[in-house]
C-alpha cells in the first residue's frame, strides 16, 4: 500500500544534446496528446485506472506514437484528472473536463533507469536516450542522500521542461518504520495552513510571513517573462542566471520556514505534523506557479526533516477549512469577510484566517484516526496554550509556556538553526 511507504523527490537538471532535445520535445507533445485523448474518452463514463486504461489504451496507442508503457501512464494521468474533478465537484467546486497543457510527461521504472554512473536513460517517441544529470559539485548534495542510499527506491518520475532546460523530478519511497505506522492515530498533532500573505501558519500560532517571498515570485516572473519573449541566446543565459539566484533564494527561505515549523512541532512535543492537501494549492490560493512550487517544496523539507526527529508528516482534505469556524464547527461563506479576517457569523468568534484554518486542518486529522474502523484514535491538537480533543477536551500546558489569549499570533523566529 502507498501509506506503507515514505515518499522523497530529487530534483535535477538534465544535460542534453540537440537532437535529444528535439525527441524529449516530441515526447511531452505526445504525452499531453495521449493524456488528453485518454480524458475525452472517458470524462463522465469512468475515473479508476482499471477502468479507464483498457477504455482508451488502444485509442492512444493508435493516435499518439507514445509506447506501450508510456499510454498506460497515459491512461492513468488521465484517471487521476478526472478522479481530481470529482472531488471538487463534491465539494460544491464548479469543475470542466481537464486539459493537459503543461510541458511534463510521466516516467516509472519501465521507461526510466537510473545508472551508477550518474546518468538517466529516458523512454521518448523514437529511442531511449541517455543524458548526465546536472548534480551539484559537492557530494554532500541533497540528491545524493536518495541516490546512494540502498534503502531509497526509485518510483515514478516526472520530467518538466522550463526555460529551455529540462528538470527531472525523480521519485523515491523506502518502507516506512514500525514507529511511522503507529502515530497515524495517536498523539499530538500541529496543524499548518499555507498562503500567500504567511507563508505558513500553525495551530500553535506561530506565523511565517510569506510577504517578502510572494514580491520576489511575482518580480522573478516579470523578468522571465520579459527574457523568454526576448528569445535571444543572450537573454537565454540571463535566463538561467536569474532562474538560478531565484532557486537559491527561494530555498533559503523555505529551509528556514521549514525549520521553523519542525521547531514548533518539537517545542510542543508534536507526533504529528499536518498540511492540507497540496493538489490544488494553486486554485485554492490564487497563487503563481513559482507558490506551487514553493509549496510542495516547503512541505517535501519538513518531511525529511521531521523524520529524523521521528515525527510524521500527513495531509488532509482541505475543504472548508477556511470557512469553518474552529471554535463551533459553524461553515459559510460570510465567515471569511476578507483574507486575513475570520469572523464566526454564529458564535461571533473572531481569529486570523490563517490562522483558524491551521486548527481546522489539524482537528481534522484528529477527528479522522477517531472515526476510523478500528476507532482507536487517541490524539489531541496542539494550540499555543494547551491541547484539545474533538470533544472539547482542553488541557493546559505546564507553566513556562507562554498561556496568553490563542489567537494572538507569535511573531516569527529570527533565523532558525538548521
Amino acid at each position: 500500500m502507498a501509506d506503507d511507504y515514505v515518499h522523497r523527490t530529487a530534483i535535477t537538471r538534465l544535460e542534453v544534446s540537440d537532437e535529444q532535445r528535439d525527441l524529449l520535445e516530441e515526447t511531452i507533445a505526445e504525452w499531453k496528446r495521449g493524456c488528453q485523448l485518454a480524458t475525452d474518452l472517458a470524462w463522465g463514463k469512468c475515473n479508476t485506472k482499471s477502468d479507464v486504461q483498457p477504455l482508451a489504451y488502444d485509442d492512444v496507442r493508435e493516435q499518439t506514437d507514445l509506447g506501450s508503457q508510456h499510454a498506460i501512464l497515459a491512461t492513468h494521468q488521465a484517471a487521476q484528472a478526472i478522479t481530481g474533478c470529482l472531488e471538487r465537484r463534491s465539494s460544491g467546486k464548479p469543475v470542466s473536463k481537464p486539459t493537459f497543457t503543461a510541458p511534463t510527461v510521466t516516467y516509472d521504472t519501465r521507461t526510466m533507469t537510473l545508472f551508477d554512473d550518474d546518468t538517466v536513460s529516458l523512454s521518448t517517441t523514437d529511442s531511449r536516450v541517455r543524458c548526465p544529470l546536472a548534480l551539484p559539485d559537492a557530494d554532500d548534495g541533497y540528491q545524493r542522500q536518495y541516490l546512494d542510499a540502498d534503502e531509497w527506491s526509485v518510483t515514478e518520475s516526472t520530467l518538466t521542461a522550463r526555460g529551455g532546460d529540462y528538470f527531472l523530478h525523480i521519485g523515491f519511497r523506502r518502507p516506512k518504520t514500525d514507529t511511522e505506522r503507529n502515530t497515524a492515530e495517536d498523539g499530538t498533532v500541529l496543524g499548518v495552513d499555507l498562503g500567500i500573505e504567511n507563508l505558513a501558519v500553525t495551530s500553535t500560532a506561530y506565523f511565517f510571513s510569506g510577504r517578502q517571498l510572494t514580491h520576489d515570485i511575482r518580480e522573478f516572473e516579470k523578468v522571465r517573462a520579459g527574457l523568454q519573449q526576448t528569445g535571444t541566446r543572450s537573454a537565454h543565459r540571463t535566463l538561467e542566471q536569474a532562474s538560478g539566484r531565484e532557486l537559491r533564494y527561494a530555498r533559503d527561505v523555505l529551509h528556514r520556514a521549514s525549520n521553523a515549523i519542525v521547531d514548533e512541532a518539537l517545542r510542543y512535543e508534536c507526533d504529528v505534523i499536518v498540511f492540507e492537501d497540496l493538489t490544488h494549492i494553486r486554485e485554492r490560493t490564487s497563487a503563481s506557479w513559482g507558490h506551487k512550487w514553493a509549496f510542495r517544496t516547503l512541505y517535501e523539507q519538513v518531511e525529511y526533516k521531521a523524520e529524523s526527529e521521528g515525527i510524521s508528516v500527513k495531509q488532509v482534505g482541505s475543504a472548508y477549512t477556511s470557512k469553518r469556524c474552529a471554535e463551533c464547527g459553524f461553515t459559510a461563506d460570510g465567515n471569511r469577510p476578507t483574507r486575513t479576517d475570520f469572523r464566526c457569523q454564529k458564535c461571533d468568534s473572531e481569529a486570523n484566517a490563517d490562522y483558524n484554518a491551521a486548527k481546522n486542518i489539524g482537528m481534522r486529522y484528529v477527528r479522522r484516526g477517531q472515526q476510523s474502523s478500528r476507532r482507536t484514535g487517541n490524539s489531541q491538537l496542539a494550540l499555543k496554550s494547551g491541547t484539545v480533543t474533538p470533544n472539547g477536551g482542553f488541557t493546559t500546558y505546564p507553566d513556562g509556556f507562554d498561556a496568553e489569549f490563542m489567537d494572538k499570533p507569535r511573531p516569527q523566529r529570527a533565523n532558525p538553526s538548521g
